[in-house]
C-alpha cells in the first residue's frame, strides 16, 4: 500500500495503473491521502445461513439416537481475487452475497430446512418410509446424519455449484452454540 499527494496541489490524485485500484480516504488526520491497492491480493467473503433438521443416528448410545432437530447455523467461506473491471456490475467483489445466498440456498437450506434426515442403510428406511407416507419431508442419506458428515456433503455440492474463479475456504456447521463441525479446504 502506498500513500501518494499531488506533488503541488496537496491533494490525492488518480495515476492508472493496471490491476490497481485506488481509494480516497478523507479526514486522516485533517489530510487527504490515497491508498493504492493491489487488486491481485485473495480476499475471504463468508455468509451465515439457517436452518431448521431433525435427524437419529441409528446404533448411536445416547439421546441423538431418537428423531430429535437442531437449528442449524452453516457458515459458508469462498476464496478469491476481487472483480478488477469497472465495466462488471460486480466490480470490486469476490461473489455477490447474492449469488452465495442462491446457490446455497439450492443446494443445502431448501432441501434440509424442515426435513428430517435419516440414514437409508440403516433400519431408520423403515422410519423414513413411515414418515414419508405421513406427508413428512424426509432427506434419505446413505451415511449417518452427524455435523460432521453432513457438512462434508455441503462441501462436495457447494464447490460443485461455484464459478471457476473462486474456490471453497471453509465451512462451519453449528448444530448447538457450543457444538459444530469445521471442514477446510486445506485439510482434504
Amino acid at each position: 500500500t502506498s500513500l501518494e499527494r499531488h506533488p503541488k496541489l496537496g491533494k490525492p490524485f488518480a495515476r492508472k495503473c493496471e490491476n490497481y485500484r485506488k481509494i480516497i480516504l478523507i479526514g486522516f488526520f485533517s489530510k487527504h491521502y490515497q491508498i493504492t491497492l493491489k487488486m491481485d491480493k485473495k480476499v475471504r467473503v463468508t455468509k451465515q445461513f439457517k436452518f431448521e433438521t431433525g435427524h437419529a443416528l441409528y446404533g448411536y448410545d445416547g439421546l441423538c439416537k431418537n428423531v430429535h432437530g437442531h437449528s442449524y447455523k452453516l457458515d459458508v467461506t469462498v476464496i478469491g481475487h476481487p472483480i478488477d473491471d469497472a465495466e462488471n456490475v460486480k466490480n470490486g467483489m469476490v461473489i455477490d452475497f447474492g449469488d452465495l445466498k442462491t446457490i446455497v440456498n439450492q443446494e443445502i437450506v431448501h432441501p434440509f430446512d424442515h426435513a428430517t434426515v435419516l440414514n437409508i442403510n440403516s433400519p431408520h428406511k423403515e422410519i423414513a418410509d413411515e414418515m414419508e407416507n405421513r406427508g413428512h419431508k424426509i432427506l434419505r442419506v446413505n451415511y449417518q446424519p452427524t455435523s460432521e458428515m453432513m457438512i462434508l456433503e455441503f462441501a462436495v455440492k457447494i464447490k460443485a455449484m461455484l464459478p471457476n474463479h473462486l474456490k471453497l475456504h471453509s465451512l462451519k456447521l453449528r448444530e448447538t452454540e457450543t457444538a459444530f463441525a469445521e471442514w477446510y479446504a486445506e485439510d482434504q
